[in-house]
């Protein structure tokens, strides 16, 4: 009884610290199941190794592994009965053995509990519950034995990172739980009738041997020994423990409040070949081969929601930009299905750039578009001959039945990491976002690091593309309105033809932009439509994407190589994504891009003309009785009123004028004094493009930092003066000389440091980025005319003109 007292103290706290340590590592997963499970792995391995603690030693371990290995297996069965897993169960343990570990780090969060995922936690759980019931019940070592849990729950730590909440209580739940199963496990001394020295040794978890009472004949010095030694004993510990508490509670200290390490970043996820990472390219080769039956689709629900047709049926050939990323519609409508998204290009390669995870059936909900309307559409896909790994599905997809996939959170991208094969089907569950159609119009662009991805063009982009996309942001300011531009310019101009070759780098794109229709310029695919689109919207300040995928025309039924096509995105603050059809419209002659790319013709000014001098019209004056008899109002007299009136107001101009004065010096002061050094240098920044504005050159909004340094220079070099003037002969001419301009490049290298990596700004950085401005618009200033310098300070645009 007194063994049994003891013995399920150890055990209780056992099961504990390793159900504590499978609820911390379960932060990660979705639902309850892991966590379920290594309680039953913990409860399992104690109640083996207590109900064996009186066998022989050698015997214990191989019959908990039997068990480990039953309760693993019937786990495994469960995960997999839960995911819908339809491959054997002996595929899939031994799929899980093999792969196990770096499958665990590189899913994706929230991790699903399928047999990938669940067979390491298992087996530590079951390991670590084995080694710490034989050493703290058959080696009597409880503190011992606490040590397994405690190294599987900081490893349980350790595998979730910084992927999930602080584990606060977890972690003082596990601290209380070894401490109360160490008091309560203690041993109390025994003492003997007639002994006052210290208590014999007892036996770890058995009655106390009695001691007979022959009384103190332990010498005075031997005692005295003793009590030396434990003080000394006592006293060292306390040493060591003081050290080791001042050298340690300094680094843990730091540590409280730091971003945890991820072990995952060393884990490679999942890879592709080149044709997933850049399948814009397969698209002339599917439009070769229209009747290639790609793979099949059911539309199971469509969220009972469509797109606006004002009655009509959408044709599937025209899809608006109105109807957003996603544009499945009901029953029977077109269905936009995609395949992956490009939002890398350096020139020559439009690149997907994902970093695929490992996922289960749940992925990741979007964090959906504040203007926008969401709604779910399931799909049944059955592959046929569709090739590589990437997956089509409607975006954004949420749940995928069926199949083992990875997924890339970013882009929305799923892949087949084992490669499609014809007869592979699986459910996907997609939540669609639909813009406002309303907001589109006025809806901004967002700019800065967070989309640099996406405004990104390569070195050596073709001057002629840069002229060209300069005039179509000419007459559109509003974001919306170029993107229209855009896309109406190459519906109208380019014709659709599959069999134009492939390619999209800077030559191809160029040569199908501004090469001659007899030689096979101004014709392609899709994929020269959305490249060029996406090249054009980035040089005017777009952030664009390069989407690829399938349209299916009523939802439901087989897709072929003639229903693969590439289309652009472009980014709204507010609306998100919205997708854009440059295609030409069916049964239209596209129009001679020379017609349109070319320079305005000027036209000439008409010569002066005299005009005639004005002639006074007679007109009837009042006559003389008329006034005598007309009644005179009382008050101020009507000049004395007019002049009051006009002092008033250039009062108030003069008050107006000193207001606008100061706030643009409290302006200026702002921008380049306040704030972190990043914030201060494009303070410094946009004092030099007002100060090009106000110089009446302002430059273009889609330029580079160093694009505009250039613009300023080039921009602002007074004219060659053959015969400049004698200053030392006549010293008024030395004021008609202007002085030249500061370079701009330093402060343009400023600028895109403190855009990319903000981080790396100094306070020197942005003293000397305010020096260079200060130098620059000071200077531009000077050169100007008297009258234009005066209207410099007074004028109130600079505090209005959006950023």
């Amino acid at each position: 009884m007194v063994r049994w007292s003891r013995d399920l103290p150890v055990a209780v706290t056992l099961i504990a610290m390793i159900g504590l340590a499978g609820e911390a590592l379960g932060r990660i997963y979705a639902g309850p199941l892991l966590t379920q499970l290594i309680w039953g792995a913990a409860a399992g391995s104690v109640a083996v190794g207590v109900a064996a603690r009186r066998l022989p030693s050698w015997l214990v371990a191989p019959l908990s592994v039997a068990a480990m290995t039953g309760y693993t297996l019937l786990a495994l069965r469960l995960a997999a009965g839960r995911a819908d897993l339809p491959d054997p169960l002996g595929v899939l343990v031994a799929d899980a053995v093999r792969n196990g570990i770096p499958r665990l780090l590189t899913s994706m969060i929230p991790v699903e509990a399928i047999p990938d995922t669940v067979i390491v936690p298992l087996v530590a759980a079951w390991l670590t519950g084995l080694a710490g019931t034989e050493v703290a019940l058959r080696a009597a070592r409880p503190l011992l034995g606490y040590l397994p849990p405690t190294l599987l729950y900081a490893g349980a730590v350790y595998v979730v990172g910084p992927n999930a909440d602080q584990a606060r209580w977890l972690t003082l739940a596990f601290a209380a739980a070894a401490v109360v199963g160490l008091a309560v496990t203690g041993r109390p001394a025994v003492s003997t009738p007639g002994r006052t020295g210290p208590p014999a040794a007892s036996a770890p978890y058995g009655p106390a041997q009695p001691v007979a009472a022959t009384g103190d004949d332990t010498p005075a010095r031997t005692r005295a020994a003793t009590r030396a030694r434990a003080v000394a004993g006592s006293a060292a510990g306390a040493a060591v423990v003081v050290a080791l508490a001042a050298a340690v509670a300094p680094v843990v200290a730091t540590r409280v409040g730091g971003t945890p390490v991820d072990p995952r970043r060393y884990v490679q996820p999942p890879q592709v070949d080149s044709l997933d990472e850049n399948p814009l390219i397969r698209i002339s080769g599917w439009a070769l081969e229209p009747e290639q039956l790609l793979f099949d689709v059911t539309t199971l629900d469509n969220g009972g929601a469509g797109p606006a047709t004002d009655g009509a049926a959408a044709d599937p050939d025209q899809p608006t930009p109105d109807e957003g990323t996603d544009d499945a519609g009901p029953a029977g409508a077109p269905t936009r299905i995609r395949l992956a998204v490009l939002s890398d290009y350096d020139g020559v390669t439009w690149r997907v750039g994902a970093t695929y995870r490992n996922a289960g059936r749940i992925l990741p909900p979007p964090t959906p578009n504040p203007d926008t309307t969401v709604d779910t559409v399931r799909q049944e896909i059955t592959v046929a001959d569709l090739t590589g790994r990437l997956l089509p599905a409607v975006p954004t997809p949420r749940q995928v039945d069926g199949a083992r996939i990875a997924y890339d959170q970013d882009t929305g991208t799923l892949i087949h990491p084992d490669g499609l094969t014809p007869g592979l089907r699986y459910t996907v569950t997609s939540a669609r976002e639909r813009p406002d159609a309303n907001l589109l119009s006025t809806a901004d662009v967002p700019a800065g690091p967070a989309v640099a991805r996406v405004l990104r063009v390569g070195d050596g982009t073709p001057d002629r593309m840069r002229r060209l996309a300069d005039q179509l942001a000419t007459d559109n300011g509003a974001p919306y309105d170029r993107a229209l531009a855009i896309e109406e310019f190459l519906s109208t101009h380019y014709r659709l033809d599959a069999d134009a070759p492939s390619g999209h780098a800077y030559p191809n794109l160029e040569f199908f932009l501004f090469g001659p229709r007899n030689a096979g310029g101004q014709r392609g695919t899709s994929e020269q439509f959305a490249a060029s689109f996406a090249v054009l919207g980035r040089l005017t300040g777009l952030p664009t994407r390069v989407v690829v995928g399938f349209r299916s025309a009523t939802g439901t039924g087989p897709v072929r190589g003639g229903d693969a096509y590439a289309w652009p995105e472009v980014y709204f603050t507010g609306p998100g994504w919205v997708a854009f059809d440059p295609l030409p419209r069916p049964d239209t002659q596209p129009r001679p891009v020379e017609q349109d790319f070319r320079p305005p013709p000027q036209e000439p000014t008409p010569p002066p003309t005299e005009e005639p001098e004005p002639t006074d019209t007679p007109g009837a004056e009042p006559s003389t009785e008329a006034a005598a008899d007309r009644p005179r109002p009382g008050g101020l007299s009507g000049p004395l009123l007019a002049s009051g009136g006009a002092g008033l107001l250039v009062v108030l101009a003069a008050g107006l004028a000193a207001l606008v004065v100061l706030l643009r010096r409290a302006q200026r002061r702002r921008r380049l004094a306040d704030g972190p050094p990043p914030q201060r240098i494009a303070g410094a920044w946009r004092e030099v493009t007002d100060a090009l504005r106000l110089a009446g050159r302002p430059a273009p909004p889609h330029l580079a930092a160093t694009e505009v340094a250039a613009h300023a220079a080039a921009a602002a070099t007074p004219p060659p003066v053959p015969d400049p003037p004698d200053t030392a002969a006549d010293p008024a001419a030395a004021g008609k000389i202007r002085p030249p301009l500061p370079p701009l490049d330093d402060l343009a290298n400023l600028v895109n440091r403190a855009a990319f990596a903000p981080e790396a700004a100094s306070d020197d950085d942005a003293r000397r980025a305010a020096d260079r401005a200060t130098a620059y618009t000071d200077t531009l200033r000077a050169r100007q005319s008297w009258w234009r310098r005066l209207l410099w300070s007074l004028h109130p645009g600079p505090l209005r003109w959006r950023r």
